[in-house]
């Protein structure tokens, strides 16, 4: 048995199954234990230093003991730190990006996937570069600056040289006034060498779901191809980072195994980044098993309900405080609404899961990687966000700035995020308003940012603010903080 040590890079000590399993036998035994769950909750509570916002988080035993108590009232405690957090360190912000799918050839035999290479049925498509440039335009049109590429694993048909030509292609392409500014990267576990390639290519953060942290259980998803290596994917991130990138995303596809040893899992991924690396996950995901093609959900038993899921959503706020969090279109409206207040700091909008699929008048779901449930398009999200209170952000600026990795970290810790991100945020929003917005949205979005100019803290950053608002107005672009 594999000895648990947060600082290892080998895969079966820094995610140790039996820390997880002590993990979660201390958790059971302590769900009930009101005066440690009230110690845990006060640990977590962020705290005036300096003059700015500090919170510690919590380590996965400590989440777990949370995440296995029941009691109402303290549940309810929960979701009210997380609001108090998410506010602390993200405000009203919410950024907005889509999934472009480039390829679904895939040599893995993944069983909770349609593109696994079994599939005979699934409508199998790569993306030319002229598609690659249709696609980026028909996203550039409804607005969107920030992408996340996916592709199935296939070293043939998508060898890390396409991922490369197709993100030379996204980011060269400028359409009337539109323009993809960061370009997130999920695609296989890869080397060192290909990490380093994705660098230089000036990717923003690279993501791979973790799927499912349980050894046993991710041999038997993965029965076939180079995704079977449970060490080689569960180290991928190490290897990112030595590679440079040091914004990385971490996920698991919840409903494939036990949720409460996946939680304790993925807080465990995140500290063994903290601990090796200086800076834990750019991002963490929260995906569940969706129905596609060949894929019934209800094959796995797994599957968890709306309130267990918000309450991981809330846990993983107070666990990772600065981590943004990423909830795609797999969940519905009033999902998407209900975890959004408790932590949740990026959506997807007018996604298509399918390669090829923004260029289709219809959405086409032969190709689907799995059934989306918001099917708003991109303004009625924008405007549904500013209905709630929230300021949908365009923003990439801290990517563009080099302010990546423990860089961002230390900005989000001191409380300076308000003085860039905030204002980032009304400048990209004011450009979706004037090029992209119905009237609606429009008037809507116009009252926003005049009310939200005056919690920008400093006096100048707010004066410099309202003088790009205005050259956004007159028909310039791309001011940043």
């Amino acid at each position: 048995m594999a000895k648990y040590n947060p600082k290892s890079l080998i895969a079966e000590e820094f995610i140790s199954d039996e820390e997880i399993r002590a993990t979660l036998e201390y958790a059971e035994a302590n769900k009930n234990n009101v005066e440690l769950i009230d110690a845990i909750l006060d640990k977590a509570r962020p705290q005036k230093k300096d003059n700015g916002t500090f919170c510690t988080g919590l380590n996965h035993r400590e989440a777990s003991v949370l995440l296995a108590c029941e009691i109402p009232e303290k549940i309810q405690e929960m979701y009210k730190l997380a609001e108090e957090i998410k506010q602390a360190f993200y405000g009203n912000r919410i950024v907005m990006f889509a999934p472009l799918y480039l390829s679904n050839y895939c040599v893995n035999g993944c069983v909770y996937c349609p593109y696994h290479h079994q599939n005979k049925t699934i409508c199998r498509k790569k993306l030319t570069q002229e598609e690659v440039r249709n696609e980026v335009i028909a996203l550039q049109d409804m607005g969107h600056k920030r992408l996340a590429i996916e592709s199935g694993e296939d070293p043939v048909n998508n060898p890390i040289e396409y991922i490369l030509e197709c993100i030379d292609t996204i980011y060269s392409i400028k359409h009337k006034n539109g323009a993809i500014r960061r370009v997130n990267v999920n695609i296989a576990a890869t080397t060192v060498e290909n990490y380093k390639k994705l660098k230089d290519a000036g990717i923003g953060t690279y993501i791979l779901f973790q799927e499912t942290y349980h050894k046993e259980s991710y041999l038997k998803l993965h029965p076939t191809g180079p995704k079977h290596d449970y060490a080689y994917h569960t180290e991928a991130m190490d290897r990112a980072m030595q590679g440079g990138i040091d914004d990385v995303g971490l996920g698991v596809l919840f409903g494939l195994e036990l949720y409460k040893y996946e939680f304790a899992g993925l807080l465990m991924h995140a500290e063994h980044l903290e601990a090796v690396h200086g800076v834990g996950p750019h991002t963490i995901s929260v995906p569940r098993i969706k129905r596609a093609d060949d894929i019934d959900p209800d094959v796995f038993d797994n599957g968890i309900d709306d309130d267990t899921f918000a309450k991981i959503c809330a846990l993983i706020r107070i666990s990772t405080p600065y981590t943004g969090m990423i909830i795609s279109t797999r969940e519905s409206q009033a999902v998407r609404e209900k975890v959004i207040k408790l932590g949740v700091s990026q959506i997807s909008g007018a996604s298509r899961t399918s390669v090829g699929g923004y260029t289709e008048e219809e959405r086409p779901h032969d190709s689907e990687q799995f059934d989306v449930s918001d099917t708003r398009t991109l303004d009625e999200v924008v405007k549904w966000l500013m209905e709630l209170g929230h300021i949908p952000s365009f923003c990439t600026a801290c990517y563009r700035e080099g302010r990546t990795g423990d860089r961002f970290m230390s900005l989000c810790k001191s409380g300076q995020i308000q003085n860039c991100c905030h204002p980032n945020a009304l400048m990209t929003l004011k450009e979706f308003l004037m090029d992209y917005a119905s009237e609606d949205t429009k008037k809507i979005g116009e009252a926003l940012i005049q009310a939200e100019l005056e919690n920008i803290p400093k006096e100048k950053v707010k004066e410099i603010c309202k003088e790009n608002l205005e050259k956004i107005q007159n028909g310039i672009r791309d001011f940043r903080f």
